[in-house]
Order: structure tokens, then sequence, then C-alpha cells
């Protein structure tokens, strides 16, 4: 069911700043697992000190983006998935306040569970609520047909927009938004 947590299904939360060393130990492993998702490289996320990773978590756990993170239940337990949501930056002025998801994953063992059903609702709440968004939006490579069925599935249209993707310009990357119920 959910490997070592066999019967228990993660506890889906906050990231706060403590949690850094497990932020560290779950971006190690999404860049490992999925190295062209993210636009950042291995590499360089090793490279990083623990002052660094202690200054990110900080950040990602303030009151300007919303990190949610699952666990198993107990504080201190390893991250098995984990979604952001910040405000956009810019915002298109022809539309009510947006917001991005980015930094999407869930660990090999816990896909096609629900997790990412859960996290994805979670997100979605904590950016109406939290952010204000009236507008979430998220970038897709355009051969990750998984993630666009998925996304399509919670209610995101492609908008006809994309853009060069990140890490090989010679894709793109797909925009997607939803309108979040009020």
């Amino acid at each position: 069911m959910y490997g070592s947590w066999a019967g228990q299904l993660p506890r889906v939360r906050r990231l706060r700043a403590e949690d850094w060393s497990l932020l560290k130990k779950v971006r190690l492993e999404m860049l490992t697992d999925t190295p062209m998702a993210y636009v950042e490289s291995l590499e360089a996320a090793r490279r990083q000190t623990d002052a660094q990773w202690q200054e990110r978590t900080a950040a990602m756990a303030g009151d300007s983006s919303v990190t949610l993170v699952a666990d198993g239940g107990a504080d201190g337990s390893p991250f098995c998935a984990l979604m952001r949501v910040v405000v956009k930056h810019p915002q298109d002025p022809q539309k009510p306040l947006q917001a991005m998801l980015i930094s999407v994953y869930v660990a090999p063992e816990h896909r096609g569970l629900g997790l990412a059903d859960e996290l994805l609702h979670a997100a979605c709440e904590a950016a109406r609520v939290d952010l204000g968004a009236k507008v979430l939006e998220l970038g897709v490579h355009e051969d990750n047909t998984r993630a666009l069925a998925f996304y399509r599935r919670h209610g995101f249209n492609t908008t006809g927009d994309s853009r060069p993707y990140p890490q090989d310009t010679s894709k793109r990357e797909l925009v997607m938004e939803k309108v979040l119920e009020q």
C-alpha cells in the first residue's frame, strides 16, 4: 500500500523552518529521480551548505509562499512528497491575482495512490485562502502526458501559451491554469 508505512496514510502539512534537513534530503531525491523537472541541478543542490539549506527552508516556510509536504505522520519522518505555491511575478494585469504551482514531487513508491490528488487539493486551497489567488498556474513539459492528464483531471486547462523548457530549450513548457473556487 504505502511501502514501509503500510496501512498508514502520509500526513500532509506545511513545511516548517526547522525541517531544513528533511527538505535537503527530499530535494536531492527529487533532483536524482527527475533531473529535467527542476531548474536546479543536483550538483548545485549538493554544493549548498547547511546554512544555505536553513535559509532556503525558512524562505519556503515564510508568508509569501505555501510549501506542503507529506511525511510519515511523526515529526522528523522523511518527506515522501512536496508541492509549493507562490504568488506569480510578474502578474498579468488582465487577470485576478495569480499563484504558481512549483516544485511538485511524489516519491516513486507513493505515485498512483492518491497522494498527489490530496496534495494538489491542499495546494489549490492554500493558493486561494492563504495567498488570496483567484487563478493557479503551472508549467508542464510538452512530452509529460501523465502530468498533463493529471492536471486536466483536476480542472486545469492549457492556456495556449508556452515557453522554452529551461533545461532543454528545444522543448516547450505548456502553461496550464485553473480558476480557483471562491
